[in-house]
């Protein structure tokens, strides 16, 4: 595990976020072909953010992304590209899909984000709790 610490030139970081995406109305839209252009577009733009799509599935409706990203990319910002990205990529490849559901767009304007790995809060709480204070 010590490998997969990432090292910046003032940081040392590991962070992790789960984000859940569904479509406009939970349409249920996407099948093997679209998952797999939506993954491909995923990793793109978060190789572009120096981020990394660590995994990655989806149902009809939804789709879940592991992502593994840098302290200087703001989760929103991150977020607003691969949905654009994805979406307009997915329009253009798959003009079937976007005829029989884009009203506007592809994606719900909410998502789902969880920070994730590391210790779990109540570690962490005890860990900091049982810090030494200097008495003086």
């Amino acid at each position: 595990m010590q490998n997969d610490i990432r090292r910046g030139r003032h940081v040392v970081f590991k962070l992790h976020v789960h984000l859940v995406f569904v479509p406009k109305y939970r349409r249920k839209i996407f099948d093997q072909d679209a998952l797999a252009r939506l993954q491909t577009a995923f990793s793109r733009v978060c190789t572009d953010f120096d981020a990394t799509l660590s995994e990655f599935n989806g149902e009809a409706d939804h789709v879940h992304l592991l992502v593994e990203y840098p302290p200087k990319v703001a989760v929103s910002t991150l977020v607003n590209s691969l949905k654009g990205v994805s979406a307009r990529r997915l329009r253009q490849e798959r003009p079937d899909l976007a005829q029989r559901y884009w009203r506007g767009g592809l994606w719900s304007a909410s998502y789902f984000a969880a920070s994730c790995g590391g210790a779990p809060v109540a570690v962490l709480r005890q860990y900091i709790e049982q810090q030494q204070t200097p008495t003086s």
